[in-house]
């Protein structure tokens, strides 16, 4: 009989994000039965009533102290938590806690991880340091199985562990008019109002041209919310479909004709539902996925100034765009059990 062992879970969780919501219900999905976990949040209350866990105060340096007391194992949730461009702050928030685990004895794994970028020298000593300690490491692009390979850690690579998600079907798409075509937008500087005005304008040739009812499906409200509404009140036929649950945000895409997204997890939920997906690049981890899915798109300073040649090539998509086939989802999902067989390696 495997004796119980707790883990303590930490990523970006509780923050709304709809990406990293999906990365914890994925690890979650993938943690081994004998293994109780308890998830670092920054909301425990929702977190706990979500997915049925225990959880801890993200923000509470005592409470996390007496769990870790209380444990057995660490793991960095998916994602690109060890970076220093959008916060200096962030990664040494996440460097300290596997840190402070590797100097308690708890035995630690970086789960799914997307490095990078590291502008500063001592950002990027700090993840050396914690890459090289930990008890096990698997990351989710070419560029972060680099980065280990020049620290000397030995680590696995594989797809996105998103692409296994088991998606929940969302009933309210029955009372909503086909065909449906889904858009993701997140606020950035580069996506000026002057652009999100072209977007809009190019939504609205592009509705005309396939009767589509437009789904805005905001993944963080906090940021992407504001910019469903304005696209909202200037297309007759749309919908903001807002939901927490991860599961479901992936269900969405099993209903859809076509995505839209600047969003890598909407573009990685859209692809596992093979529907045809168009991107809109602020981040290279989006260009890596174009890149190797074939995804057409453009980068954000990259959109052209033209309506019409927007929605044109959006409609040649809509029309000819090829979704992945069952064979083609089925590998990389299986590939992404790599991530699973770590956790159950290091967890055993």
């Amino acid at each position: 009989m495997v004796k119980k062992l707790r883990a303590v879970l930490c990523g970006y969780y509780g923050k709304g994000n709809g990406g990293d919501e999906a990365l914890l219900a994925t690890l979650l999905q993938m943690l081994p039965d004998h293994v109780e976990p308890v998830v670092l949040t920054a909301t425990p209350k929702e977190t706990s009533q979500r997915y049925g866990v225990k959880v801890c105060d993200r923000n509470s340096a005592l409470r996390i102290y007496q769990t870790f007391q209380k444990s057995h194992a660490f793991i960095w949730g998916g994602g690109s938590l060890i970076q220093d461009v959008t916060s200096a702050a962030s990664p040494l928030y996440y460097a300290g806690l596997m840190g402070l685990a590797q100097g308690m004895g708890l035995k630690t794994i970086a789960w799914a991880q997307g490095i990078g970028p590291l502008q500063r020298k001592t950002t990027n000593w700090i993840a050396e340091r914690c890459f090289t300690r930990c008890d096990g490491v698997s990351v989710r692009d070419e560029k972060s199985a680099a980065m280990l390979q020049d620290w000397g850690v030995t680590g696995v690579m594989a797809p996105d562990p998103v692409w296994a998600l088991a998606g929940q079907t969302v009933t309210e798409l029955a009372n909503i008019p086909t065909p449906r075509i889904a858009v993701t937008l997140r606020s950035h500087p580069l996506l000026t109002a002057q652009r999100l005005q072209v977007l809009t304008q190019s939504l609205i040739h592009l509705q005309q041209a396939t009767g589509a009812t437009i789904l805005l499906v905001p993944f963080q409200a906090s940021q992407d919310l504001p910019i469903s509404q304005a696209i909202h009140q200037q297309l007759p036929q749309s919908q903001i479909l807002t939901l927490e649950d991860p599961r479901a945000l992936k269900g969405v895409f099993q209903g859809v004709d076509l995505a839209i997204g600047m969003r890598l997890h909407s573009l990685i939920m859209a692809a596992a539902e093979n529907c045809r997906c168009f991107a809109l690049s602020y981040d290279p981890k989006i260009n890596q996925l174009m890149a190797q899915l074939e995804i057409p798109g453009w980068d954000l300073e990259q959109i052209p100034e033209a309506a019409e040649e927007i929605s044109q090539a959006w409609l040649d998509t809509y029309h000819h765009g090829k979704s992945l086939t069952p064979d083609q989802v089925f590998a990389l999902s299986d590939r992404a059990a790599l991530h699973q067989e770590l956790l159950t390696k290091i967890l055993t």
